[in-house]
């Protein structure tokens, strides 16, 4: 693991520490946190001699997001005692129907809007995340968004909940989206480790059409007019990189018909068998010919045409999908 991570992994397991040793000192006979602190001054060890984030068996480093989830461990995958692999499983069944249950309901939380959605994991868990809310103070307003956290596995999933978290509650304090994205911003950074960061679009639209829209780092917005897809490019860096930073919004405005497209890098960043990348610009092609559909059909042509390319080649990623269209 990187230098950084390390050191807060470090920090941590020395906090932890300090609990144990209160906690036992109130009951000194508790097994179990006796031999936690002994789990724990084993991982400071391994720490100290250059062997933390190896498995004790091969030898071989750790799956990272699992070290991130779990500081203690002694195991890579391939390792797993038959009782750890179970336990694991039942670990990542329960959190894909967390994150499954954390899922926007599949209509529009605003009249005068068509949505429509595709979430895809890759695995069990995913970093993708997509929702949509109406705004509680001006239910005249919805807010959207749709997001990718840097990595995959475990860590990534757990990141992404919390990003899911973060957000739910600053709409409810109606914020302007430039305060609502930096305040989100600076509460991410204090959970996220060194190197880990969100890309993400996110806005609010009216019941009249107009877009107020924030892009963190991701993939270009797509606005699918009839005669023309318009890009939206990121005007800021990712969530998490750094605590301060200005977040400047662009504003739009969709007429009967239009949609915004937006997407995570499952989708562009899919190869055929020739190991083509399926690309932004195929993309916008694709979207030109779907000009003016409602916004179901749109989604379903997208994922039509990537199955088409991609043919049996393997996906790289998980892949997230959001259509608004402003009815007709």
């Amino acid at each position: 693991m990187a230098p950084p991570e390390i050191d807060f992994l470090r920090d941590q397991l020395i906090d932890r520490r300090r609990r144990l040793q209160t906690a036992l000192q109130a009951t000194p006979d508790n097994s179990s946190l006796t031999e936690l602190l002994a789990e724990v001054d084993g991982a400071l060890a391994r720490m100290q001699q250059g062997r933390y984030g190896l498995c004790e068996i091969c030898q071989e480093p750790i799956e990272r997001d699992r070290l991130l989830s779990d500081p203690l461990l002694r195991y890579c995958l391939d390792h797993l005692s038959p009782s750890e692999r179970q336990a694991l499983e039942r670990d990542l069944e329960l959190a894909a129907q967390i994150q499954s249950q954390l899922l926007p309901p599949r209509e529009s939380p605003l009249e005068g809007w068509e949505v429509a959605y595709n979430y895809q994991p890759m695995g069990l868990v995913s970093g993708d995340y997509c929702d949509l809310m109406a705004d509680p103070q001006q239910p005249d307003r919805m807010f959207f968004v749709l997001g990718d956290v840097a990595g995959k596995g475990v860590a990534s999933s757990m990141l992404m909940t919390h990003l899911h978290a973060i957000f739910r509650s600053l709409v409810r304090v109606h914020l302007p989206l430039e305060d609502m994205v930096a305040m989100a911003n600076r509460i991410f950074c204090e959970s996220a480790l060194a190197g880990q960061y969100a890309t993400l679009v996110c806005g609010r639209a009216t019941r009249t059409g107009e877009i107020e829209l924030h892009n963190a780092g991701h993939w270009p917005a797509l606005v699918v007019r009839r005669g023309s897809v318009e890009r939206i490019d990121s005007t800021n860096v990712p969530l998490g990189m750094f605590p301060a930073g200005q977040f400047v919004a662009r504003r739009i405005q969709l007429h009967a018909g239009e949609s915004l497209f937006l997407y995570t890098d499952g989708l562009v960043e899919t190869r055929n068998p020739a190991g083509t990348e399926f690309g932004l610009p195929r993309l916008m092609e694709m979207l030109g010919t779907l000009a003016g559909a409602p916004a179901e059909d749109v989604l379903a042509g997208c994922l039509r045409t990537l199955a088409e390319f991609r043919q049996d080649a393997r996906r790289p990623d998980d892949l997230t999908l959001l259509v608004l269209r402003r009815a007709e």
